[in-house]
């Protein structure tokens, strides 16, 4: 394999300063690249549905919490890790572009259920079938077993960092 930018930044810094160990950031500099790569490929498959990376997480979370994709805000909050301003200006955006409905919890007098609508569950369904198909595309030059391992090695990192 032959040396990317990660390698030549790591061999400036060996040559510039041999009194620190550069070798993070061959891990560190990589998992960047990557994110960034990962952001703007699936951003570009969002936006064919009309949708950023927020609006997609918050519709996608109420699909895959089965029928009737109906969860709270607090229930979204809990999974999107988000702050409650962030939440209500993603449902919002949801709302207006007819994707999601409020309605009254009949559980709760002051809250309310954040739900799928007939547009949202066709669209989520037609975006989640591009966005599984390019992470397919990115991640093809490994294999099945390499990529299990990736997983389970930032799964391990994150968890090491207190993230769930």
């Amino acid at each position: 394999m032959k040396d990317d930018l990660v390698d030549a930044v790591i061999q400036q810094w060996q040559r510039e300063r041999p009194d620190v160990d550069p070798t993070p950031m061959a891990v560190m500099g990589r998992l960047v690249r990557s994110c960034a790569l990962f952001d703007r490929e699936l951003s570009t498959v969002f936006s064919e549905f009309g949708l950023n990376g927020g609006e997609f997480d918050v519709v996608a979370t109420l699909r895959r919490s089965g029928k009737p994709y109906t969860l709270t805000p607090n229930q979204l909050l809990q999974t999107l890790m988000l702050t409650s301003g962030s939440m209500t200006n993603r449902i919002d955006k949801l709302e207006a572009k007819q994707l999601v409905s409020r309605s009254p919890d009949p559980h709760d007098r002051r809250g309310v259920l954040v739900s799928l609508t007939a547009k949202g569950l066709d669209i989520i369904e037609r975006a989640l079938v591009r966005h599984l198909a390019k992470g397919e595309d990115l991640l093809a030059e490994l294999s099945h077993s390499e990529r299990d391992q990736l997983a389970m090695l930032l799964k391990k990192l994150l968890q090491s960092q207190g993230m769930q």
